[in-house]
């Protein structure tokens, strides 16, 4: 399968190096606001031994129907902004090019865009992109199902110089219905990324805890999601879509 990344920041480039290691996957090109390393092999800037093509355009000087018929990809994954949608989604739905964002936050009219976009070609969506911070999620709205009346509550661990609370913290908050005042938050060091969410039962308590220890796991959620979406038709999708049927599955 034939990648176009958007966004080549801290996350971006470290899903770049996931995917360059991935061989179900080629990384066709990396699109980004800057101008560094313009035209540079993303394999050589990232140092990693393969044949994958890609170099880094600025979007500056790029046309992007011409880099799309130039360099045609099945799936552009997107480590950009919440603005970056407007930049290529109307192109790659014409091309049935399926997308798969990881922007944090969308406002309604970015929302509605997106599934604008989806009647046309795949579309997924997922404010965090990691297979364990969804598994979490999933496993916890199916705990709270079981144990409706049960206590929670919600920490969450980040670097020191991380502002307000996580997005993720809030997601997880939203789902299960719980107020903000239920989310606690550590600041500390270098700490990429930690969520635990406590149920207290009586004489009893489960913790389910989920820690990024790197951002290549925003890679390999991304890699998960394409593989299941390539097989998807067109339509509007979240992490949850991905996962039920796991669940759903005999063990």
């Amino acid at each position: 399968m034939k990648i176009g990344l958007i966004g080549f920041g801290k996350a971006g480039k470290a899903v770049a190096n996931v995917i360059l290691l991935h061989s179900e996957f080629t990384l066709e090109w990396a699109l980004r606001k800057s101008e560094r390393q313009e035209n540079q092999s993303v394999r050589d800037f990232i140092g990693v031994d393969t044949n994958d093509p890609g170099l880094i355009y600025s979007i500056a000087h790029t046309n992007i129907p011409d880099l799309l018929d130039s360099h045609p990809v099945d799936f552009i994954i997107d480590f950009s902004s919440d603005e970056g949608i407007y930049l290529y989604g109307e192109e790659a739905s014409k091309r049935h090019i399926k997308i798969i964002s990881a922007i944090s936050h969308y406002n309604k009219k970015t929302i509605r865009f997106l599934k604008t976009l989806s009647k046309e070609t795949t579309v997924f969506w997922s404010p965090n992109i990691t297979l364990g911070v969804n598994y979490l999620l999933l496993a916890s709205k199916i705990l709270k199902k079981i144990a409706p009346l049960v206590d929670i509550e919600i920490i969450e661990e980040h670097f020191k110089e991380k502002k307000g609370i996580s997005g993720t913290a809030l997601k997880i908050a939203d789902k299960l219905n719980l107020r903000n005042s239920q989310i606690s938050s550590v600041r500390a060091g270098g700490i990429v990324g930690k969520h635990e969410v406590i149920f207290g039962f009586p004489y009893q308590t489960v913790r389910l805890i989920h820690e990024s220890i790197s951002r290549e796991a925003f890679g390999n959620g991304a890699i998960f999601a394409a593989k299941i979406l390539n097989d998807k038709d067109i339509g509007f999708y979240a992490f949850e879509d991905l996962l039920t049927p796991f669940f759903m599955e005999e063990v």
